[in-house]
C-alpha cells in the first residue's frame, strides 16, 4: 500500500476534557468509515483508541493514540488525546503532529479546564479548530447554552454552528444543516436561528475574499462552491470556528462532523512551517522528504519505536536518511501505519501521514530526518515543566543503575518526565505532571527494567546563613605520642549577599601562609553541612583574622578541624537561620473554585500576587514555600474535581519563620540519632 496523494489527507487531533467522549467519537468514526468491524467500546474495554491495560482499568485515556480511516474519497488520519492534564506531554506532540484540532465538550458541562487547555494548543501552534458539542442526548444538556459560553469565551461571530440539533435530551433526534437543510425540512423552532447562523456563516465567507464581498455586499447571491471556499480560508486563518452538534451514544451528528472535516478543514499541503534556522518549509509532493519526530514509545516486543509526521516529500520503506538535528545518518526500514495497537504495513506516504518505524539508532524525540543536507531540522517542541517530584530509592540493593537506565530511556519517549540528582539532599528525584502521570512512569519501569522502586517525599533544599555578626576561636591540640596536633584559628563571619566570600586578614605570620589554603579548605567543608540542619552554607564573608601554628605539630589536617569547630561557633554567634526556596505558582480553575484555592494557598503560606481571567479561566499567582506544595498537584485534582492546573517555578530563597524552623532543626537531629 502507498499513500501519495497529501491534497486528499486531513490530519487531526481529537481534544477536550476528560469524559467528553473524545476516544468514543474517534471509534464511531472508524466503524462509521469502515475501517474496523465493530464498534470499539471504552465500557467493553474494546476501544481500539484505549487499548492498553492501564487505559482499560481506568476507563480513560493515558496516552495518544493514532488511527486512521477513509471518507469519501480521503485519508483521516486521526489522534485522540488524554484529557486529564497530568499527560500533557501527550496532547502537546499530538497538536505538534497535526493539522487541525477537533475540540470535543461535554453537552452538559461544556467548556472545562480541558477545553481552555485545547483551544490554547491550537492558538500556540496556529492550527484551525471546529468545536462537536457531544452528549447532546443527556439530562440537563443544552446546545443553546454551550454555544453561547464559547461565544462569550472565544467570540460571537468566531464560534458559528454549521449544524443544530433538533429535539432536546432525551428527544434529541437528528441535526440539521445550517446552510444545505432545505427550508421546507427546517422544523418551525429552529428557522429563526438557521437564518441567522446561515447570514454569519454566508458574512464570514464573504469577508475571507475581496472579490467575494464586494459581490455579496452588492446583494449578489454566493454559489455553494464560494460559499465553501471562502469558509475553507475563513477557518483556515482562525476568523471562523465551525460548531457541530452530536452525540456519540446515539450516533447522531458524527457523520456530518466527517463531512465538515473533508469539505471544510486544510489539507497538509496548505500549511507552512518555519524550520529551526527560520527557514519557511513549504510542504510538496516531490523534492527531498523530511519528517519530524513528535513521539517516541518503547514497544515490549520491538523496543522504541518512533512517530514520525511526514512535512515535506515522499518517504520509502528501507530508506537512509539524516537525522538533520544531531548528524547522523539513519535507516528507515519497514514504515507502518498505526490502528491503535495495531501495525500496518506501507511502502510510501507523503506529506500529512502519520507512520512509526522501529529500531532508529539514535533519532528520539524532537529530531527531523531529512533526505538530504538540503533539507532543514525543525525547532525542538518545549514542554512544560514538572510540578510535583518524588525521591527514588531502590527495594532491592543494588539496583540503583538499573532504576535510573531505565528511567532516563522512558524520559526520552516522554519530555514531560524528569529524572535527576540533587546534590545537596543526596537524593535521585523523578519529577513529573502529577502523581498519576508518576506512577504510571513507575510501573512502566517495573514491566521494562524489571526494578522495584520506593518512592518519598523529597527532602526539601533548605539553605542556612547568619543575620548578624559573630567572632569565634578554637584550638585543635591533640597529643598521642609522636607528632602531635595542634592548631589555633580565630574566624569573624558576617551577612554578604554576594553569596560568598574568604578574607585573609592575618598579619605577622600568626598562620603561615602555606596553611591559609586548609583554613579556606575547611570553611568550605563547614559550608557544605550547616550546624542546623545539615544544609548548605551560603551568604556570608568569613575572615580569618588570627590564630597559633606549632613548628612541628601543626598541619594542614589540624587547621582544618580547628577552622571547622571555630565556623560553627561563630556562626551561633551571628543569629543563624534557614532558608526556604520560594516557588511562584499560577493556577488555572474555573470561577466556581476560587475560595477555595485562594484559602488553600493561604494555609500554606501563600502570598497570593493578583488574579485574572484567562480562556474563561480564573488565573491565581502566588508565592508558595516550596515544602507547602509536595502534594499540590493531587490536593488540586481534588479541589477542583480534576478541572484545575497548574505552573510552579523557582523564584528564590527566604527565611523561614522561627517556629517553623524551629521544627525542621528538631526533625532534623532527631533523624540524625536515629541514624546513628
Amino acid at each position: 500500500m502507498k499513500i501519495t496523494n497529501p491534497a486528499q489527507i486531513r490530519n487531526f487531533v481529537v481534544a477536550g476534557h476528560n469524559g467528553c467522549g473524545k476516544t468514543t467519537l474517534c471509534d464511531l468514526m472508524l466503524f462509521k468509515a469502515g475501517a474496523v468491524d465493530r464498534l470499539g467500546s471504552v465500557d467493553a474495554k474494546t476501544s481500539v483508541s484505549d487499548f492498553t491495560p492501564d487505559e482499560q482499568d481506568k476507563r480513560s485515556s493515558i496516552y495518544a493514540s493514532f488511527m486512521h480511516c477513509d471518507w469519501k474519497d480521503h485519508k483521516l488520519f486521526l489522534t485522540d488525546t488524554p484529557g486529564y492534564g497530568e499527560f500533557v506531554g501527550e496532547v502537546i506532540s499530538s497538536f505538534r503532529s497535526c493539522g487541525f484540532a477537533v475540540i470535543v465538550l461535554d453537552g452538559v458541562d461544556g467548556i472545562q479546564i480541558g477545553t481552555t487547555r485545547a483551544w490554547a494548543f491550537s492558538r500556540d501552534f496556529l492550527l484551525p479548530r471546529m468545536f462537536f458539542v457531544n452528549r447532546l442526548d443527556r439530562e440537563r444538556a443544552s446546545f443553546d447554552t454551550i454555544l453561547e459560553h464559547l461565544q462569550e469565551a472565544y467570540g460571537k461571530t468566531v464560534c458559528v454552528p454549521m449544524t443544530l440539533p433538533v429535539g432536546k435530551e432525551g428527544s434529541f433526534s437528528k441535526v440539521i444543516s445550517v446552510l444545505d437543510t432545505p427550508d421546507s425540512e427546517i422544523p418551525a423552532d429552529l428557522k429563526d436561528a438557521v437564518e441567522e447562523y446561515r447570514t454569519m456563516l454566508k458574512d464570514a465567507a464573504a469577508e475571507s475574499d475581496e472579490a467575494l464581498m464586494e459581490r455579496y455586499l452588492e446583494g449578489e447571491e454566493l454559489t455553494g462552491e464560494e460559499i465553501a471556499k471562502g469558509l475553507h480560508k475563513a477557518i483556515f486563518s482562525g476568523s471562523l470556528v465551525p460548531v457541530f452538534a452530536g452525540s456519540t451514544a446515539k450516533d447522531i451528528g458524527v457523520t456530518e462532523l466527517m463531512d465538515g472535516v473533508v469539505s471544510l478543514m486544510p489539507n497538509p499541503l496548505e500549511r507552512v512551517r518555519k524550520a529551526e534556522d527560520g527557514t519557511e518549509i513549504v510542504p510538496a509532493e516531490d523534492g527531498p522528504a523530511a519528517a519530524y519526530v513528535f513521539k517516541s514509545a518503547l514497544d515490549p516486543f520491538i523496543g522504541q519505536m518512533a512517530y514520525l509526521r511526514v512535512l515535506t516529500g515522499k518517504i520509502a520503506c528501507n530508506t537512509d536518511m539524516l537525522n538533520l538535528s544531531k548528524g547522523t545518518k539513519e535507516r528507515v526500514g519497514q514504515l507502518v501505519l498505526l490502528q491503535g495497537k495495531n501495525q500496518i504495513p506501507v511502502e510510501e506516504v507523503c506529506p500529512g501521514c502519520i507512520v512509526g518505524v522501529a529500531k532508529l539508532k539514535g533519532t528520539t524525540t524532537g529530531d527531523t530526518l531529512g533526505a538530504t543536507k538540503d533539507n532543514h531540522a525543525m525547532p525542538r517542541q518545549v514542554y512544560p515543566k514538572p510540578v510535583i517530584s518524588f525521591a527514588l530509592y531502590a527495594t532491592k540493593s543494588g539496583d540503583e543503575d538499573k532504576i535510573i537506565q531505565g528511567l532516563q530511556r522512558l524520559s526520552e519517549c516522554d519530555p514531560t518526565l524528569y529524572i535527576e540528582r540533587n546534590d545537596e539532599t543526596h537524593e535521585s528525584l523523578l519529577k513529573g505532571m502529577g502523581e498519576q502521570h508518576i506512577n504510571i512512569a513507575i510501573k512502566n519501569l517495573k514491566a521494562t527494567a524489571k526494578v522495584d522502586v520506593r518512592l518519598e517525599l523529597p527532602k526539601i533544599a533548605y539553605r542556612e546563613t547568619i543575620q548578624g555578626r559573630g567572632e569565634a576561636a578554637y584550638r585543635h591540640k591533640k597529643q598521642s605520642g609522636g607528632h602531635g596536633q595542634f592548631a589555633e584559628v580565630h574566624l569573624r563571619m558576617e551577612p554578604f549577599e554576594g553569596g560568598y566570600e574568604f578574607v585573609n586578614a592575618i598579619v605577622g605570620g600568626a598562620i603561615p601562609k602555606n596553611f591559609i589554603p586548609a583554613v579556606e579548605k575547611g570553611i568550605h567543608e563547614a559550608m557544605e553541612r550547616g550546624p542546623l540542619a545539615g544544609c548548605v552554607v551560603e551568604n556570608m564573608r568569613v575572615t580569618v583574622f588570627d590564630g597559633k601554628y606549632h613548628e612541628v605539630d601543626s598541619s594542614e589536617m589540624a587547621f582544618k578541624i580547628a577552622t571547622r569547630r571555630a565556623f560553627k561557633d561563630a556562626m551561633a554567634k551571628s543569629r543563624p537561620a534557614l532558608l526556604e526556596p520560594i516557588m511562584n505558582i499560577k493556577v488555572m480553575i474555573p470561577d466556581a473554585f476560587t475560595g477555595d484555592v485562594n484559602g488553600a494557598l493561604n494555609h500554606k503560606r501563600g502570598r497570593i500576587l493578583g488574579m485574572s481571567m484567562q480562556d474563561g479561566l480564573q488565573v491565581l499567582e502566588a508565592e508558595v514555600p516550596e515544602a507547602e506544595i509536595q502534594k499540590f498537584a493531587t490536593e488540586l485534582r481534588s479541589m477542583t474535581q480534576g478541572q484545575g492546573s497548574y505552573e510552579v517555578d523557582f523564584a528564590r530563597y527566604e527565611t523561614v519563620p522561627p517556629n517553623v524552623m524551629n521544627d525542621i532543626i528538631s526533625k532534623f537531629h532527631d533523624d540524625s540519632e536515629e541514624d546513628e
